[in-house]
């Protein structure tokens, strides 16, 4: 193993990110936020298992106050993403340690408004309550102007994630704020390493936040992860990591288990590195949490799995996700995507939605549309 790089140390509650500090181990809930008993009881079974930090959900100004009363009781360190209400921040953060906000969602409310002003309100925010920011970059919901300079020709979006975590990065040096971490996420091993391998190269003062997003249901949830994180660790990148796996709520501890896992092979050498063998049938779904609108999505994900298994060695991308915030944008390079409402299940292919249909009735339409999409590459590949 590489001797870790120094980075600078961002406070964040009663733990550091960076620095000297050791890698910290974070996760997420999944109950539902407003449930306030169920939250603290998730949050502090989970911070008993060894999270360093703990995020929430918060859609809403319910969920801001349940939020508030959630922190009465836990002394864990907690962080709230921000999807794309960015007027959220300054509800939530009296109550939280870090807020996260995309890029790529800063766009969604008062669109007219330049992103700029945007960061100028969450630094504000930040600097009067005291909580430190990360700076999340994803391969779903990529910043739009980036999104339309990516080539076509090039399946790869390496460089647009890299170059909007860097355009935000220049933009926070230049208004004078340091307390913040970076995270540069896609769905494919190979593209979180390069991604943030160029990254470190480039700001190496700047603490990363690894992470897969979406890497779907254990077991191949947890090697997509191993593939990626345990190469950048081995490598003295990555001051915070998250394992994100499609599990039950009651099974979020996962999380923190392939974590340490994670960590304690990289410490022994035993790392499977990205040349590690998966199906060519590219399989993500995300981690469940309290956006997620119907309670079957958990069960729905792993019968696709099942379902498709057939198609192991044909690569075709299915993606699985769990309510509105992830699932349009995040199944438009799927060749099979599904996303989740409280009811209906929206099936895709590619940016083209086939139809929506019931939770009994979407696995059969799916795998329909799988032999269908094979069907069509094996006729490509021996026409007649």
């Amino acid at each position: 193993m590489t001797k870790r790089r120094i980075t600078r140390k961002i406070k964040v509650g009663n733990a550091f990110i960076g620095g000297d500090a050791p890698v910290l181990v974070q996760t997420m809930v999944a109950t539902k936020t407003r449930d306030v008993d169920a939250t603290v009881a998730a949050i502090d079974a989970l911070a008993e298992a060894g999270a360093g930090l703990i995020r929430v959900a918060v859609d809403s100004k319910d969920d801001a106050a349940a939020l508030a009363e959630i922190r009465k009781r836990t002394t864990a360190n907690l962080s709230v993403d921000l999807q794309e209400n960015y007027r959220l921040a300054e509800l939530v953060a009296p109550s939280v340690d870090k807020i996260r906000y995309n890029p790529g969602h800063l766009h969604h409310l008062e669109p007219s408004v330049p992103w700029e002003r945007k960061v100028d309100y969450l630094v504000d925010v930040a600097r009067r309550f005291d909580v430190a920011l990360r700076v999340g970059v994803n391969c779903g919901s990529l910043d739009p102007a980036k999104r339309s300079e990516r080539d076509p020709n090039d399946a790869s979006i390496c460089d647009p994630l890299l170059a909007s975590a860097l355009e935000h990065v220049d933009y926070l040096d230049s208004i004078g704020f340091a307390r913040f971490c970076v995270s540069i996420k896609d769905s494919d091993p190979a593209t979180v390493v390069m991604a943030n391998a160029r990254f470190a190269e480039l700001r190496p003062d700047v603490p990363l936040h690894l992470g897969v997003t979406e890497a779907g249901a254990p077991p191949r949830g947890v090697e997509k992860s191993r593939m990626a994180l345990e190469t950048l660790l081995a490598k003295g990148i990555g001051e915070t990591l998250r394992v994100s796996l499609t599990v039950e709520a009651s099974e979020k501890r996962a999380e923190i288990d392939a974590a340490n896992l994670i960590l304690a092979n990289v410490a022994s050498g035993k790392t499977i590195g990205l040349d590690y063998r998966l199906p060519a049938l590219n399989i993500v779904s995300c981690p469940s949490c309290s956006r997620v609108q119907n309670g079957r999505f958990v069960e729905l994900a792993r019968a696709i799995e099942k379902a498709t298994e057939f198609a192991r060695d044909y690569p075709f991308k299915i993606a699985t996700m769990g309510c509105r915030v992830n699932g349009p944008g995040e199944t438009d390079d799927a060749d099979v995507g599904l996303w989740c409402g409280p009811d209906r299940v929206n099936l895709k292919s590619g940016s083209t939605t086939i139809g929506a249909f019931s939770y009994e009735e979407v696995v059969d339409k799916a795998v329909e549309l799988l032999r269908q999409k094979i069907k069509e590459y094996d006729s490509s590949k021996n026409p007649s």
